[in-house]
């Protein structure tokens, strides 16, 4: 129970990674609450719980900053402090650049970059107070130039460099901001992903890397391990979790 008495907050638990690291920390004694724009996908992951786990579900939007504000806000007033904040929440769509519309962009900017960004404000005071954590997921395309993913891409290195710059401007204060940048995970988000039509296979072969996809509690017990004591001297760190996809 490394966790037991620690308030987590995991945006995107409705599914995929959000869904395993909401489960995973609750597992280990934390309180989750967990938020997505999906209810039913809340409801799924509060009957994975175990008996005797916290796991408080949300419905919000993490693209709105007035709803990051509201959110974060209620955690603390509902549970006295936030110790935890991961930022899962992402969508991907697949595009040849000559077809991505304002809708498509704005989708993409907006859940991956803006509510990165408007949760993270909302919740550094408060993790500050607490020495907390930030764990930002990031991807393989935010390190690598990937075809027919080029908002997605944009979005996923932006999150790079946000946890960069997050890092640098709370070093001298107790806050940790980390990410992670997996390759393909078994989720809904990769099994509704398309290529637009006719992608040519030789501009894909590269990213597509050799040693399958992971799971999601494979990530999940990466973000175990960078909010708990045992992480306690990574800060500003983007660490892969690829199977070498990124390696050269």
């Amino acid at each position: 129970m490394k966790f037991s008495g620690r308030v987590a907050l995991v945006t995107g638990a409705g599914s995929g990674i959000g869904q395993a690291t909401a489960v995973r920390l609750a597992s280990e004694g934390a309180v989750v609450v967990g938020s997505d724009i999906n209810a039913a996908g809340l409801e799924e992951t509060a009957g994975m719980m175990e008996e005797g786990t916290a796991f408080h579900p949300v419905v919000s939007d993490v693209r709105s900053r007035d709803a990051c504000q509201e959110l974060v806000a209620t955690v603390v007033a509902d549970h006295g402090r936030l110790d935890v904040l991961c930022n899962v929440a992402g969508v991907a769509r697949g595009h040849r650049v000559e077809h991505v519309d304002q809708e498509a962009w704005d989708l993409i900017m907006g859940v991956n970059v803006e509510g990165v960004f408007w949760m993270s404000q909302a919740a550094l005071p408060h993790l500050e107070s607490s020495e907390g954590c930030i764990v930002n997921i990031a991807s393989n395309a935010g390190l690598m130039g990937q075809a027919y993913t080029v908002p997605y891409c944009a979005s996923k290195g932006a999150v790079v460099l946000m946890t960069k710059a997050m890092a640098m401007e709370t070093m001298k204060t107790g806050i940790r901001v980390n990410a992670i940048a997996p390759g393909g995970v078994e989720t809904n988000l990769m099994e509704t992903f398309t290529f637009p039509e006719d992608p040519d296979p030789d501009l894909m072969g590269r990213y597509l890397g050799f040693r399958g996809q992971a799971q999601a509690d494979d990530i999940a017990s990466l973000v175990a391990y960078l909010v708990s004591d045992e992480g306690h001297r990574i800060h500003g760190a983007v660490l892969s979790i690829d199977a070498g996809m990124t390696a050269g």
